[in-house]
């Protein structure tokens, strides 16, 4: 399943912090393309660097690094399907506080699974997941227009959020499995620390930020 667009809700501002975002990692994987192939690995998050207190600031930066084409665009694709609406919901300087905080939260539950890895950590999708788990408490019902994969064949259709991000995240949970080490590349444990972060946090943050309104 592929998200394409949130089809129940229309935005009253410009996400201006989520469009930010995505600029920010388009343009550190451009800048990246350009660098030597130790450049990724330089700015990632390494378990046991992290626990022996080396390369901290790697926490932040690997969060705009990615691995690929379709590494940044499947990224970017959930981000601007589910971040619109949540800093609407948020407001821009707490979601943009939020995101950077989804995305710690997630690093630490990749490490904590596995402290001694050296294997290198990269991308967003820990921030993301946390904007997915924000949005799953605060907009189950909307309708997304999602693209379904049946092997050579795909069709388009409007499932519940709450369905979608269900299944997502189960997916990772099966994905994780009993182990904490990365499966195939990908830092499942850091997704489901994102999501549990963001489905905790999101409507405190919703109510929070309604609360700064309804008080102006």
């Amino acid at each position: 399943m592929f998200p394409l667009s949130d089809e129940s809700r229309h935005l009253h501002s410009r996400p201006v912090v989520t469009i930010a975002l995505i600029a920010a990692n388009i343009l550190v994987f451009a800048f990246e393309l350009s660098q030597p192939e130790n450049f990724v690995v330089a700015w990632s998050v390494v378990p046991s660097d992290i626990v022996s207190g080396q390369h901290l600031a790697t926490l932040l930066t690997a969060m705009f690094i990615h691995g690929g084409f379709m590494h940044i665009i499947g990224n970017m694709v959930f981000l601007w399907v589910f971040g619109p609406e949540m800093e609407e919901a948020i407001g821009p300087a707490k979601y943009l506080s939020f995101y950077l905080a989804g995305g710690l939260v997630a690093w630490a539950a990749q490490i904590a699974a596995n402290p001694a890895s050296m294997t290198p950590n990269i991308g967003a999708s820990g921030a993301i997941a946390a904007v997915m788990g924000a949005f799953l408490v605060t907009f189950p019902r909307d309708r997304i227009r999602t693209v379904l994969i049946l092997g050579i064949f795909f069709r388009v259709t409007r499932i519940p959020a709450a369905i979608l991000i269900g299944f997502w995240f189960l997916l990772q949970l099966i994905s994780a499995g009993v182990s904490s080490e990365q499966a195939g590349g990908v830092a499942y444990v850091a997704h489901i620390g994102g999501l549990v972060f963001g489905a905790v946090t999101g409507r405190l943050l919703t109510w929070w930020n309604a609360a700064d309104l309804s008080s102006e």
